[in-house]
């Protein structure tokens, strides 16, 4: 049958302007803090006065950070969890050097006043002022979460121990906060300013209540999400069914993804990510995933009517950023999922593009297949070895030669995925129609 007519391309970009809206929020905070630090009175030492403004600057980032990992879900559909998580990430580096900065500027500028060694000027008010040592004591989370968050670190922890790990920031926010009420003279200086310290520490870590705990529990009391049924796809592939109560008003959309829990005995603990494999349809949900790791492997095992806690959706490989009326998917591997359930949504004209190693190893192929027919898009299929790079600007632009005035949605290893954005950009795609999605975090 012919394709769907194509949605009209929008002026305003919803990425653009929710990463606009979030530059400006640290933006204007930043210059409140100046101008609050400035009527607080300088120190005669200037060691003294830029370790305060590193303090200053590193408690706003520490409220920022919090806003970057809420999962408030007006970000989250706009700009997604990859996209957030990644900026979470390079703040989180850059928050650790402003604290260490502020550590040692002020310590040093202290101790050339008392004509001390800094280290002994360091003990002496982290044992006699309060709220020092608490300071001194949150930086070391800090520290430790900044360690295992580097790529080498990362690459070597399970995620579930690196998520656990990550849970000792928020002592570190409570710590810094305490210090800064104790201590902090920017904070008493005047009645605005401290009642702008309590709404910026009111406001952050309300988010993150009402992103990752109040909105997940009101939704899972709401739909009461159970296991309908668990369909083996292959041998190492499953989808499992999910229904539940008024699944109809569940904000979901084709190319999200869950933070799935099973409540079970052994699994309750433990969340794992797994994309929709097939579009909402207000009745079930679809997710399918191949065995990568325990969590994706016990899936198998799962009995029907189990109950189901699920965050979410999260992502924003949705048609909501369609600029342009036709589209090209590139997928690969088990990336074919949310790529699934996108191509049920999506309007216009579609060429779809799958990398597997070989063509038994294409997760829900058959489907796929029946997809493109129905809508009368075109699949390729492509085979090789990993070590090949057949998804290069030769391939893509014979798949889809008018690709530059087409959306690209990617999604696949991250290997794949990287030289798929380099052959977008010797083909002159615009960068504002490329909508890329990692596929690396289920385990």
């Amino acid at each position: 049958m012919p394709a769907p007519a194509a949605a009209p391309a929008r002026s305003a970009r919803p990425r653009a302007v929710a990463g606009a809206g979030l530059a400006v929020v640290p933006a204007a905070n930043a210059a409140v803090v100046l101008v609050l630090f400035a009527r607080a009175g300088a120190s005669a030492n200037a060691l003294i006065l830029l370790g305060r403004l590193t303090g200053l600057f590193g408690a706003l980032l520490m409220a920022f950070q919090l806003l970057l990992v809420a999962r408030l879900p007006w970000l989250d559909r706009r700009l997604g969890m990859d996209r957030l998580t990644s900026w979470h990430r390079w703040v989180g580096f850059s928050l650790l050097w402003l604290l260490v900065a502020h550590a040692v500027l002020v310590t040093t500028g202290y101790a050339s006043l008392a004509s001390l060694p800094p280290v002994d000027e360091l003990v002496s008010p982290a044992t006699t002022v309060e709220g020092v040592l608490r300071a001194v004591v949150a930086l070391l989370p800090v520290a430790v979460v900044g360690g295992v968050s580097a790529r080498f670190a990362r690459r070597r922890m399970a995620y579930e121990t690196w998520h656990f790990v990550h849970l000792y920031a928020y002592v570190a926010v409570v710590l810094a906060f305490s210090h800064q009420v104790a201590v902090g003279t920017t904070f008493t200086s005047s009645p605005f300013a401290t009642a702008y310290w309590w709404t910026l520490w009111g406001l952050a870590p309300g988010a993150v209540l009402a992103g990752r705990v109040v909105l997940p529990l009101r939704r899972n009391l709401r739909h009461r999400l159970r296991v309908a049924a668990v369909v083996p796809e292959s041998d190492d592939v499953v989808s499992v069914h999910v229904t539940g109560r008024d699944l109809d008003r569940l904000p979901a959309r084709a190319g999200q993804f869950f933070l799935w829990r099973s409540l079970t005995r052994d699994r309750w603990w433990q969340a794992n990510p797994f994309s929709l494999s097939a579009a909402p349809d207000g009745r079930s949900l679809r997710l399918t995933a191949k065995a990568l790791g325990p969590g994706s492997a016990s899936l198998r095992s799962l009995r029907v009517g189990t109950r189901v806690f699920a965050e979410g959706p999260y992502g924003a490989f949705t048609a909501l950023h369609r600029t342009r009326p036709n589209t090209l998917l590139v997928a690969g591997g088990v990336g074919a999922t949310p790529v699934r359930a996108l191509m049920e949504e999506l309007t216009g004209h579609v060429v779809l593009v799958y990398r597997v190693t070989r063509e038994q190893d294409a997760v829900l192929l058959d489907e796929l297949r029946g997809l493109a027919h129905a809508r009368g898009a075109v699949l390729h299929v492509v085979t090789g070895p990993t070590r090949d790079d057949p998804l290069g600007p030769g391939p893509l632009g014979r798949a889809a030669p008018d690709a530059r005035d087409r959306d690209v949605f990617v999604c696949g290893p991250p290997g794949m995925t990287a030289a798929v954005l380099r052959a977008l950009r010797e083909l002159g795609v615009p960068r504002r129609q490329v909508h890329a999605e990692r596929f690396g975090l289920a385990r």
